[in-house]
């Protein structure tokens, strides 16, 4: 299993009329937490697109527990529970405030696509090798 942690604040402008996160931002927060996780492999998001490869969203699941507000610290988990060994990831991830309280979870599956062709293709091999030793 590989496992991170990325912490972001809510500004102002992501929360609504109720001093509540709007709950289409945690799209972004999510996304936010698996750019992170790539990156702390030594690896991007970046990278993987100079290799040809892109990664759109299929599914996208989110349970809301508690509200985050405005000024709040968040923690998003990012979590692989398996290592995708075809064109499928899957990434869960969840929400702390500094209390440690669970605001929401979020299963988000992604596809590894070519960019040139458009067909579904195995992860980068470089990306492979590095979450490899997290599954042994």
């Amino acid at each position: 299993m590989y496992e991170t942690t990325t912490q972001l604040r809510v500004r102002y402008a992501e929360t609504d009329q109720m001093n509540v996160v709007y709950h289409g931002n945690y799209a972004q927060y999510f996304e936010v937490g698996r750019a992170e996780s790539i990156r702390h492999l030594g690896f991007t998001y970046k990278d993987m697109e100079a290799m040809g490869v892109v990664m759109p969203i299929v599914e996208l699941h989110t349970r809301f527990l508690r509200p985050a507000q405005y000024d709040d610290l968040l923690t998003i988990k990012t979590i692989l529970k398996e290592l995708p060994l075809a064109h499928r990831i899957e990434f869960h991830q969840e929400v702390y405030n500094e209390e440690d309280k669970l605001l929401a979870t979020g299963r988000v599956v992604l596809y590894f696509i070519s960019s040139t062709t458009k067909e579904k293709t195995s992860m980068p091999k470089e990306l492979l090798d590095k979450l490899q030793t997290y599954f042994n």
